[in-house]
């Protein structure tokens, strides 16, 4: 009888397993001794057998089905130390590869080798189900033939693979505590409702609407008052409430309701016990969710609240507690995009539950993670008083004529802002970091520069600001156009330095950038760096910024 031998590596001499003691084994470790986990030996050691001496390798299974125990098993490859990763493509192989290159072996079960192994054809393939296999042959098949009905082939591991598995940086979930890696998001994926856990809710989501909430049908609703607002929609011509929440229903609305194809309505009955009223949670909700110069728009409409702009300036979203409070299910929040700008009166954002009635346990988690801080303000923008700083030979000889004064102005004037006082000055990085300091001085609270910012010799106006002061340098931006736009402080002033595209293109990074100095934002090299999805002008013949994607 065929006593092919597998063997187990360790650091003393190797032990090595008689086909009958590697059953033995398998069923110890997996329960029984599964025919997947008895060829998963004869693979995993004709894998070790194409793997140099003295090579340190990882491991890929391509199932997730008893192979990875075979490899457990036999290699020092574990799904706990992150030697061993599951790929699972449904394909019965596996992989041994050189830690450091990728370089390694693929075996696998051939399907075109089980032509004289029916057993085995019949356990891949699934021709009969198992209770209708013939478990002892298959066995005896595997004992006799199992390295017969295996492929080899040399394989490169893609470097993802290759690399050791990290968990990245760690966050703390503010709902439940627990330490979980911060790229799952702003909560943990169990709080979020990825949770392979039951609680309350998922149990009552299996549950009818109608056995928690009884419904009512419309004839005999008279008298009543309904639960919820109720909306009519005219296709293409109207939408609006036209029954709010409290509503008496008469008999002369029966027909209405019929028309909106209600033919069941809720009315007046309490929340059920652990639940919370879609308007009640929505309010609270906005309460929570407003910071400076945001206020709800009123009481709820259709089960939300709206929150609108008590002044006008920038809107500053909080995205870290805007993600996490939409990875609850159940609630929602939708804003305008942060640091759109916006007039007084309009709507910076809305909430509202999903349900008609919110478990307790979401509505608490949400208003934990509210009570962090707002999500929504709306950042003032300041009147500036410039100081114009423009350099360039060419100008200050006046063989050409300045254009870049007229373009600043027109964009401070738009925000209120005056140009206090102007310099022109040559390419030479003294007389730029004089005017500079003259300009703070004077008092202007923000000095923006024209020019010089590029790769040219004779472009110094960076050098100029160094010497007069410049902290908080940035120079480079990920827009176009105005990839050479720099900003930084000197004293008491911001500092916006706006290359020359300025001069041919009507929307540059000047349009992103400006409306955030003047709401006293800070700049930094990570706002920055995401300002570039999205810091591509289209350039269109007509121009419809701020609607359009530029900066957005």
């Amino acid at each position: 009888m065929h006593t092919q031998t597998v063997r187990k590596p360790s650091t003393t001499p190797r032990n090595t397993f008689s086909f009958d003691a590697f059953v033995d084994l398998a069923t110890w470790f997996h329960n029984y001794p599964a025919p997947g986990l008895l060829l998963g030996g004869y693979m995993v050691e004709e894998a070790k057998r194409h793997i140099p001496v003295g090579v340190l390798f990882d491991a890929v299974s391509e199932t997730s089905w008893c192979l990875p125990d075979a490899i457990q098993l036999l290699t020092p490859c574990t799904i706990g130390n992150g030697w061993l990763r599951v790929w699972n493509t449904g394909v019965y192989a596996l992989s041994l590869f050189d830690k450091g290159t990728g370089e390694g072996v693929r075996i696998r079960l051939d399907p075109a080798r089980l032509a004289d192994f029916p057993h085995t054809a019949c356990w891949l393939m699934k021709t009969r189900p198992k209770s209708q296999q013939d478990s002892d042959a298959l066995r005896r098949e595997i004992r006799e033939h199992g390295p017969e009905m295996l492929a080899a082939a040399p394989v490169q591991v893609k470097p993802e693979v290759v690399h050791k598995r990290s968990k990245g940086a760690i966050a703390i979930c503010p709902l439940c505590g627990d330490a979980y890696p911060s790229f799952h998001g702003a909560i943990c994926r169990g709080c979020g409702g990825d949770s392979p856990y039951m609680d309350r809710k998922t149990a009552a989501m299996a549950v009818p609407v109608e056995a928690a909430i009884p419904s009512t049908p419309v004839d005999q609703s008279v008298g009543r008052r309904v639960l919820h607002d109720m909306t009519r929609i005219v296709p293409g011509k109207s939408k609006g409430v036209e029954f709010s929440r409290g509503h008496v229903v008469t008999a002369g609305d029966i027909c209405r309701l019929q028309q909106m194809g209600r033919f069941s309505v809720y009315v007046d009955q309490e929340a059920p016990e652990g639940f919370i009223h879609e308007d009640d949670a929505a309010s609270a909700f906005a309460r929570l969710m407003c910071g400076a110069g945001v206020a709800a728009e009123g009481a709820p409409r259709e089960g939300r609240v709206n929150m609108v702009a008590r002044s006008d300036g920038m809107i500053v979203v909080n995205e870290p507690l805007l993600e996490a409070f939409n990875s609850l299910s159940g609630v929602m929040a939708a804003c305008r995009r942060g640091h759109s700008l916006i007039r007084q009166g309009h709507r910076v954002a809305a909430t509202r539950a999903i349900p008609l009635f919110l478990d307790t346990d979401t509505f608490h988690k949400a208003l934990t993670i509210l009570g962090s801080g707002p999500l929504f303000s709306v950042a003032p923008l300041r009147k500036a008083r410039v100081g114009l700083l423009i350099t360039g030979n060419e100008v200050f000889k006046g063989l050409v004529e300045d254009r870049f004064a007229e373009v600043i102005e027109a964009k401070i004037a738009h925000f209120g802002g005056v140009i206090a006082h102007t310099r022109i000055t040559p390419d030479q990085a003294g007389k730029i970091a004089a005017a500079a300091r003259e300009l703070e001085t004077l008092g202007c609270d923000l000095i923006i520069t024209t020019a010089g910012l590029s790769v040219d010799p004779d472009d110094v106006t960076r050098q100029g600001l160094v010497e007069a002061g410049l902290t908080d340098a940035l120079h480079g931006m990920p827009i176009l156009p105005g990839a050479m736009t720099l900003t930084g402080r000197i004293g008491r002033a911001r500092v916006l330095g706006v290359p020359a595209c300025a001069l041919f293109h009507k929307t540059t990074s000047l349009d992103l950038l400006l409306p955030r100095l003047l709401a006293d934002m800070p700049i930094t090299r990570s706002l920055i760096a995401k300002l570039g999805n999205g810091g591509m002008c289209m350039e269109c013949t007509s121009c419809t910024f701020p609607k359009c994607p530029f900066g957005r």
